[in-house]
């Protein structure tokens, strides 16, 4: 592996990188991208076993070393797994990315959720805006994305106080107001993409009887969780919501490459 030009890049953007190779006698063992810590502060770390020395390739494809961030692409023979290294706000981060990123600017944007990046596409925001933690269309903190819903009216009886957040085992982010929704039950087809209430598919049945063969399928819509308040977090600048947002998780949860990353804030 050449790890020497993987952390000369590392070091354009003011991070330190190393490699630890680890034995191991399992076949399947795979390898972890970590951010560890000691006199000196924090470091990536790349733990490699043996089985995988000799098939493991990195490429760093690229580098911002003014914005602090690269993506880095491990090639393990089977896979083509990227991640956005970083530092965001006060500590350095790894990010699984899905897709085929090969620039900061799409690592970014591929792991906004659909709803946030659908939304920037309708507001006509600028790339500039976009990567703002704070924007028209959402706040972000860490991994957390909050979409403002103004309108929104919660049945006091139904807020939690101080409720924690967390993705898998990592450090939780604290709402001071916090809402689930189990949403509501809709009919949906393609002509009825956005859902019927049941009273309102009733009435399309009883007008139009050639409607139960339409492909109606039953979900549930406009459940989720929403906060307001105060947001906190130790390695992020606390965050205020004036208003109910929907909570929304970036796009790293079930993506093949997360499984590597070792490190959760």
């Amino acid at each position: 592996m050449n790890s020497e030009t993987i952390a000369n890049q590392f070091a354009q953007m003011g991070a330190r990188f190393r490699i630890v190779r680890q034995e191991t006698s399992r076949p399947d063992a795979d390898y972890a991208l970590d951010i560890r810590a000691d006199r000196r502060g924090q470091y990536f770390e790349l733990r490699v076993p043996t089985s995988l020395q000799g098939s493991l390739d990195l490429t760093v494809l690229q580098v911002q070393p003014q914005d602090r961030h690269l993506v880095l692409l491990v090639r393990d023979g089977k896979w083509k797994d990227r991640f956005l290294c970083g530092h965001d706000e006060r500590e350095w981060f790894v990010a699984a990315v899905r897709g085929h990123a090969t620039t900061v600017t799409q690592a970014r944007e591929a792991l906004k959720p659909q709803v946030v990046r659908e939304a920037e596409a309708r507001e006509g925001l600028r790339a500039g805006e976009r990567h703002r933690r704070r924007n028209a269309v959402s706040v972000r903190q860490g991994e957390w994305f909050f979409v403002p819903m103004p309108k929104m009216v919660v049945n006091p009886s139904q807020i939690f106080r101080n409720e924690p957040i967390r993705r898998g085992e990592g450090k939780p982010h604290f709402v001071a107001e916090f809402h689930r929704s189990d949403g509501e039950t809709v009919q949906v087809c393609s002509r009825y993409p956005n859902g019927l209430s049941e009273a309102a598919y009733q009435q399309v049945l009883a007008r139009n009887p050639d409607a139960t063969s339409w492909g109606w399928i039953q979900i549930r819509r406009n459940a989720g969780a929403f906060a307001r308040g105060a947001v906190r977090h130790p390695d992020h600048a606390t965050i205020t919501l004036p208003c109910w947002h929907q909570i929304l998780m970036n796009t790293e949860t079930g993506s093949r490459p997360m499984g590597n990353v070792a490190f959760l804030d």
